[in-house]
């Protein structure tokens, strides 16, 4: 029931942004053909291919809500994953393709005309339009822990960031009659943007490689298993991430002479200790071992002495 509340939650975020950035996209290339002002035409398309993104994350919504079958035994919430990788490719060509255009400006000599007072004012609406998008976004990131919307949330942060970039550059390159600042500020604003870009495809890329990005989580699961009695010495401990959630597998030893129910026990407990301690825990499994086993081929996961070593 959560996972549908979180999907719905996203989708429905994705689709206020899909509405958002199709009013403003519009709003913003009618303006800039009309006042003539290739500038502000150029910020809509930008804005165009904002709803392609929220498209994305809509379509990751629907997938994440599904659940389990035989080919995905762990559920769909990798897609959340796939979908930010498409979100920061996309960031990633906005940005290629401002710094592109903004040197082929400089090699041609192009000067920005300034616009009109209606793409002024329009631009200035699209600033606060996408400011709100980039607070819903970020919210209900947060709030939901996706790592797509988040990555969203940032993409308008640098739609701001552009259209700001416009106007404070128009204002210097007019106002103080240094054309050159235009220039250097869009190349500026793009170098950002593709530092963004690749910035969120390597915290994505953490989690498909079954990375983790706070290892403090180890620590606590430790802890959580030294608080049960009756088991001792954590070890091949491994924790993984599928969209919001946690896989946690650790291996811990018991008394050889106790029956298998009373390991069980012990086993049963260390879950509910751990869930006690983190939130958003997907499955654990927890392996017993009779006290002093050894076994020289165990190559994965961590214990409590090689975390701090």
């Amino acid at each position: 029931m959560l996972d549908r509340q979180r999907a719905r939650a996203i989708y429905r975020t994705s689709l206020i942004a899909v509405a958002g950035n199709a009013l403003l996209s519009v709003s913003k290339i009618a303006a800039g053909l009309f006042s003539g002002s290739l500038a502000v035409t150029g910020d809509g398309i930008d804005s165009a291919t904002d709803i392609i993104t929220s498209f994305v994350t809509m379509i990751a919504a629907q997938i994440i809500s599904k659940p389990p079958d035989v080919r995905h035994p762990y559920g769909h919430r990798r897609a959340e994953a796939v979908a930010t990788k498409i979100v920061a490719f996309i960031i990633f060509f906005i940005g290629v393709q401002l710094i592109i255009t903004t040197v082929t400006g400089i090699l041609e000599g192009k000067v920005r005309e300034i616009p009109g007072i209606l793409a002024l004012v329009v631009t200035l609406i699209s600033i606060a339009g996408k400011t709100t998008l980039a607070v819903i976004l970020f919210r209900e990131g947060k709030k939901n822990r996706s790592a797509m919307l988040l990555a969203n949330a940032q993409n308008m942060r640098n739609d701001i960031f552009i259209s700001v970039s416009v106007l404070s550059g128009l204002i210097f390159t007019y106002a103080f009659r240094m054309p050159v600042i235009d220039y250097v500020v869009a190349i500026l604003v793009s170098l950002w943007i593709i530092k963004s870009a690749i910035q969120i495809f390597l915290e994505s890329s953490l989690e498909v490689m079954d990375g983790l990005k706070d290892e403090s989580l180890y620590n606590i699961i430790f802890t959580a298993v030294g608080e049960v009695p009756g088991a001792a010495n954590p070890h091949r401990t491994r924790i993984r991430c599928i969209g919001d959630m946690y896989i946690i597998s650790l291996d811990i030893e018991v008394h050889p002479e106790i029956k298998v129910r009373e390991g069980h026990s012990i086993a049963a407990a260390v879950e509910e200790k751990i869930k006690e301690r983190l939130e958003n825990v997907y499955d654990i499994i927890v392996h017993v071992e009779p006290s002093g086993n050894v076994e020289r081929d165990e190559k994965y996961g961590l214990s409590e002495k090689n975390i701090n070593d």
